[in-house]
């Protein structure tokens, strides 16, 4: 109890600069005596601490001193302090107090580099919601309820165990064993509606590689488009491909090659480009995609 209490008083003087006898003893429940005994001890440690008597008077530390006893590099105490601000962005508010300590402890301020937000652009407060929900459940490996939309909105009730949350593609996925289907399967989040915490905890190991175990909810039958797109949708050419895959054209226009998995979504996200874009390859591709835009202007005759 005593070394906490002697580690806890130099991160207090290290993040105040200055506190009283007083105030220490109030703060650990504990007689100034006892904290007078602290405060020997530490300086018999070799820490610089004193004290100054009278008004504005206190314990202090030397100026510019810090508790580097460590064998930590400069470069990996800024990486430390850095990976607990990117975990306190992501709103793990228990990493707060570590990152204020360990702040004071390498004489570095914390330096706001990151912030992040999983929410989509114009989201509400549900999708804010959800993901704190899918959160908690994974770290206390609690399972989930939910509703299901499939690509052809089927729907479906859902009793998952949820694993990990992962990123792929411009979206976000709950990666989760399925106790429906019996199987590992990855949901887009987007489609995942009526999200509960079923108060039953779960064991189960997450699997090396996540996309091989998916089962049938992710495709991995994959399709090359090259498609040509018009200079006006240059803000979105470079927001969605690889700058390696683009070519520009001597028109202005640009060629991009990209890979995706197959699905009916293809011909939705090729479509979004209006006139904008063409299908060069594959030819049954581009076939499809014409005949749904002569369906689409039938509804404009």
């Amino acid at each position: 109890m005593q070394i906490n209490r002697l580690f806890e008083i130099v991160y207090i003087l290290l993040d105040k600069k200055i506190v009283t006898a007083k105030e220490l003893s109030k703060h650990f429940e504990v007689s100034v005596r006892t904290i007078y005994r602290d405060i020997d001890i530490l300086s018999g440690a070799g820490i610089p601490i004193y004290t100054n008597k009278g008004k504005g008077g206190g314990i202090s530390l030397i100026e510019d001193f810090v508790l580097n006893k460590s064998v930590l590099s400069e470069n990996e105490q800024k990486e430390i302090l850095m990976s607990l601000q990117s975990l306190s962005a992501m709103k793990y508010l228990e990493v707060e107090p570590i990152l204020k300590k360990l702040s004071a402890v390498f004489n570095k301020e914390s330096t706001n580099w990151i912030d992040v937000d999983f929410s989509q652009w114009g989201s509400n407060d549900t999708e804010k919601e959800k993901f704190k929900i899918i959160k908690a459940a994974i770290l206390n490996s609690e399972v989930l309820g939910f509703d299901y939309f499939s690509s052809y909105g089927e729907k479906t009730s859902r009793i998952a165990e949820p694993l990990k949350l992962v990123f792929k593609g411009q979206g976000w996925y709950l990666y989760a064993y399925c106790r429906l289907k019996d199987e590992f399967r990855i949901f887009k989040l987007r489609r995942i509606h009526t999200l509960v915490l079923l108060n039953e905890n779960f064991k189960r190991e997450v699997p090396a590689n996540i996309w091989e175990g998916a089962g049938k909810s992710y495709n991995t039958e994959m399709v090359t488009l090259v498609l040509r797109i018009d200079e006006k949708m240059a803000y979105r050419i470079f927001d969605e491909f690889e700058q390696e895959n683009i070519i520009r054209n001597k028109d202005g226009s640009y060629t991009t090659t990209i890979t995706f998995p197959s699905g009916e979504w293809i011909f939705g996200y090729i479509m979004s480009y209006g006139e904008y874009a063409e299908v060069i390859e594959p030819k049954n591709i581009r076939k499809e995609i014409k005949r749904k835009f002569e369906e689409s202007i039938k509804k404009y005759s």
